[in-house]
């Protein structure tokens, strides 16, 4: 296959997840139960379970930049344990966030200078985003970028693919794209037509040197 484009997701992908952490660290603040049935985040499966519905509208409407970050912090100050400061909420949610190894963005710069189209397609929320993405100066990398709560949807919806395909002008038969979900990947090969792997390192073996 012919690659001309790359999609990246961001979490998971380019810069690693800690869910075990951010687990503990509310845990602390508001019990193992509610970590579970307020956050929708399990240490043992790493994954989303079963949450109710207001817990849903909560995580969905921050990542979709619909609340503010104070309004998402406030939320959760409401089911934490009293005194718990937004603060501390703050540093919890933050505590997910895990490394992002340089020679990642180096194999992405190497992917330009060989004139393939770098995009950044990732469901984030401002808290994250924003530090990621001065810290690691993303915009130097990509030639072009996507984040959920700016555009108001996500993946693995069919309007957000539709989308990056028009405003980034992707030749779909010849991009890869590269997410750590399988929804999302599903997604990207039923939305847009593009082949898609798992890992960076998955991609290497499609693009050779």
């Amino acid at each position: 296959m012919t690659v001309n484009t790359v999609v990246f997701d961001l979490g998971g992908v380019i810069i690693d997840l800690n869910v075990p952490r951010c687990v503990s660290a509310f845990k602390q603040l508001m019990g193992e139960a509610n970590v579970r049935n307020i956050l929708g985040i399990d240490d043992e499966r790493e994954g989303v379970v079963s949450v109710s519905a207001a817990t849903k509208q909560l995580m969905h409407d921050f990542e979709y930049g619909n609340i503010s970050p104070d309004t998402f912090l406030r939320s959760l100050q409401a089911v934490c344990y009293p005194g718990t400061t937004t603060e501390q909420i703050y540093e919890a949610w933050m505590s997910m966030l895990g490394e992002l190894p340089q020679e990642r963005l180096d194999y992405i710069a190497s992917l330009r200078r060989q004139g393939i189209k770098t995009v950044l397609l990732s469901n984030s929320n401002e808290l994250h985003w924003v530090p990621i993405f001065e810290q690691y100066h993303l915009d130097r990398y990509f030639d072009a970028v996507f984040a959920s709560q700016y555009l108001h949807m996500a993946k693995p919806n069919r309007e957000i693919f539709e989308h990056v395909v028009q405003a980034a002008h992707i030749d779909c038969a010849h991009t890869m794209y590269v997410d750590d979900l399988e929804k999302n990947r599903a997604a990207g090969e039923k939305y847009a037509g593009w082949k898609t792997c798992a890992s960076i390192d998955e991609l290497k073996l499609v693009i050779k040197d």
